[in-house]
């Protein structure tokens, strides 16, 4: 007996909750040889700005958790990640026209990024901070903390691991995100967020916007309650013009960066987006 298939809708996820796009627009997504793969939402200002609104919600409780306790979070999601394998290595061969081991490699590498930013989340502080020799009876202790609600533009050229690459070290200081997937690859970024949505992640960490990143990324960069912008996979974008417009509310930026490099694993992409804090207190004089 044959039976219809039922497709997927694949939505916005924007405060732990997958909704349209508040403008009812949507767009084709293609296979690598051009056939037809879903409608992915395109997003709006509007969704953007809720985006927003849903990330500062959760920054509280986010970044007051105890690192330990993010770091367990993490390494939760590659574990559900590790469980959905098939799925997402599917995905990105029908959409990047790749070999079912390319995929392969890549959902395992997207794996393996989680757990090696889950295992830094209680140990960066330490390598960034420090005690700072002051001349007098005091301790001084300068230490890391999150820069706040942080917007990214992921790696456009990578269905997965750009966009954890490009999420994953934001999250490890306690910072929450707002993150445009990549246009032409999006299915494995909403795919990632039910991922997400399914795991200890509180609603509103990660924020997953799909469309044009043109349209959406100056409205991020100029936002006065982003705190710091990744422009990692906006080469192709005026990202000049999105610098400028972040300086207008002192926003930390990273720029683009290109290549399958791009956005590696390092110290430096974890306290790019911490503030430090320097704390003195006084020594017992018994």
């Amino acid at each position: 007996m044959s039976r219809l298939a039922v497709p997927k809708t694949y939505k916005l996820y924007i405060g732990g909750k997958f909704p349209r796009s508040e403008s009812g627009r949507t767009y084709e997504v293609v296979s690598a040889k051009g056939a037809f793969l879903a409608n992915a939402a395109k997003a709006s200002r509007k969704d953007a700005r809720d985006a927003v609104v849903a990330a500062r919600a959760s920054l509280g409780g986010w970044a007051g958790a105890t690192a330990y306790n993010r770091g367990q979070v993490l390494y939760r999601i590659a574990e559900l990640l590790e469980g959905r394998r098939a799925q997402f290595v599917d995905e990105i061969v029908r959409a990047e026209g790749v070999t079912s081991a390319a995929a392969g490699a890549q959902v395992d590498e997207a794996i393996d990024r989680w757990v090696w930013y889950a295992g830094w989340a209680d140990k960066f502080a330490q390598v960034a901070g420090n005690a700072n020799p002051v001349a007098g009876p005091y301790f001084n202790i300068s230490v890391p903390e999150p820069t706040g609600v942080v917007a990214v533009i992921a790696p456009q050229g990578s269905s997965l691991l750009g966009f954890v690459s490009a999420v994953a070290p934001a999250l490890v200081a306690g910072n929450t995100v707002v993150v445009v997937a990549s246009e032409r690859f999006p299915l494995s970024a909403i795919s990632l967020s039910e991922v997400l949505a399914t795991s200890d992640v509180p609603g509103g960490v990660v924020n997953i916007l799909t469309g044009s990143p043109a349209e959406i990324a100056p409205w991020l960069a100029s936002h006065s309650d982003v705190n710091a912008v990744d422009l990692v996979g906006a080469g192709d974008l005026d990202w000049v013009d999105l610098q400028i417009a972040a300086a207008e509310t002192l926003k930390r930026v990273l720029p683009p960066e290109s290549g399958p490099d791009a956005a590696s694993p390092s110290l430096d992409r974890i306290t790019a987006f911490t503030e430090t804090k320097t704390v003195w207190h006084t020594k017992s004089m018994i």
